[in-house]
């Protein structure tokens, strides 16, 4: 049954008639990649396993009413953002920090869809990985981890005129490989809660 279940048209039609079999492997096939999406929207593990659920629970609600043709790849990824937009619009109290991620994301998203946005958001890991040691070393300290650069000198026993070498040299490297989408795309990826140089 499981194999029948790979065929898209043969799937939403068991999903349409409450086949929990069919549900159980939509959930089981998405969840992982949905789950890494979401953590690279909000650098939260537990929130967005929340977002994942909320989206397979909604879908689950109005399965019923779900084309027999579409693209559930592409629906999933785009729920999980619309789940992340929305939790983040019903807190009223938004930092204008945070308001500037959004407005990042939506510049990002306005010409790529999400599934291209996962794709860049992997490419910009797979860059960072591949930065020169030290500079890669710094630049996660200073963005994933979000120390100063003064925490970083201290840390690594090194001037801070060599951390901001270290991160100068790393925005510049990555923007000559990704172009004009850099920032946005180094936001997404280090959230709200990460200033970019």
């Amino acid at each position: 049954m499981k194999e029948a279940f790979s065929n898209t048209i043969f799937l939403i039609k068991r999903l349409r008639n409450g086949d929990e079999a069919a549900y159980t492997y939509l959930v089981d096939t998405h969840h992982h990649r949905l789950c890494t999406f979401a953590n690279s929207l909000v650098n939260d593990s537990y929130q967005a396993q929340d977002i994942v659920q909320n989206v397979f629970m909604a879908l689950w609600k109005k399965r019923k009413s779900l084309p027999e043709d579409f693209n559930i790849h592409s629906f999933l990824s785009r729920s999980v953002y619309n789940e992340f937009i929305d939790q983040y619009r019903k807190n009223q109290s938004l930092l204008a920090l945070e308001k500037k991620y959004i407005e990042a994301l939506n510049l990002v998203v306005e010409d790529k869809d999400v599934e291209t946005i996962e794709q860049l958001v992997d490419i910009v890991k797979e860059e960072i990985v591949t930065l020169p040691p030290k500079c890669k070393e710094v630049f996660v300290l200073s963005r994933q981890e979000g120390l100063t650069n003064i925490e970083i000198s201290e840390y690594l026993k090194i001037s801070i005129k060599t951390v901001e070498g270290h991160i100068t040299r790393a925005f510049s490297i990555l923007r000559k490989k990704l172009g004009d989408k850099t920032d946005m795309l180094l936001f997404l990826l280090f959230g709200p809660n990460r200033k970019l140089t």
